[in-house]
């Protein structure tokens, strides 16, 4: 497992990083004896179901080494020993260094250290009080910010984007749940591939979408369809078939 997680088997960054994205959320496959009969499992790098089951780092100041290159990346998000974010900060004092220097400071990094990059999940940039996240590929244009903590309503504008970004996206539950289910590559329909990940909109509308399925169907499983209605259903009894519109 570790071999498989270490060598990707492609040179080619985006190539790497989706063979390390399939082999995070479902598991490295390997083969053991056992009873004489060659069996088959897999081996989970991350405990999806319980976040404190995993080993949390927030590196600061980390320094990369790469054949060419030695940079000092400003944070790094381990879990179990794997670097799934990056961070890079800005001085908003400094006029110089805006967001946007965060942003091509990143592209700088990710063409000098590749593989750093291929274990990467998610990119994250701030100013002190404005901070944005977005994935791989993302252009400018995609690198969003978040703009709420625990999804019933948007945070108050007073708040930084900054701590909204850390409470909202940096959560462990939340962090876990980003990185397994709303993650996804795609190719742009001309033969390039691009990793695209949910806004924070789309993130907390299925959540809720699938809890109230879930209960709204409870006890219910073995009937035939039946009418559901539509319309929001706040506090509705499990198993009423009523799951209302996002």
């Amino acid at each position: 497992a570790l071999k498989q997680v270490l060598e990707l088997g492609t040179p080619v960054l985006l190539a790497a990083n989706r063979q390390f994205h399939r082999l995070l959320v479902a598991g490295v496959p390997v083969q053991y004896q056992k009873d004489g009969e060659t069996r088959g499992d897999f081996v989970r790098l991350v405990d999806w179901a319980d976040a404190s089951q995993n080993e949390w780092w927030a590196v600061n100041q980390l320094t990369v080494r790469g054949p060419h290159h030695t940079r000092r990346a400003d944070i790094v998000l381990f879990v179990n020993g794997l670097p799934l974010v990056l961070v890079e900060l800005k001085n908003a004092a400094d006029e110089n260094a805006t967001l946007w220097s965060a942003f091509h400071q990143l592209q700088t990094y990710k063409s000098e250290l590749p593989a750093l990059f291929a274990y990467n999940a998610l990119l994250a940039i701030a100013d002190g009080l404005a901070a944005r996240v977005g994935t791989l590929t993302a252009g400018r244009e995609w690198f969003k910010p978040w703009r709420t903590i625990h999804g019933e309503a948007p945070a108050p504008a007073t708040m930084p984007e900054l701590e909204v970004l850390v409470g909202g996206v940096f959560d462990k539950r939340r962090l876990l749940t980003l990185i397994g289910h709303f993650l996804v590559f795609e190719d742009d329909g001309g033969g390039n591939l691009v990793k695209k990940m949910a806004g924070y909109h789309q993130f907390h509308a299925v959540n809720t979408a699938l809890a109230e399925t879930l209960r709204a169907a409870r006890d219910h499983a073995g009937e035939a369809q039946g009418r559901y209605e539509s319309g929001r259903q706040p506090g509705g009894e499990p198993g009423d078939r009523r799951v209302g519109v996002v």
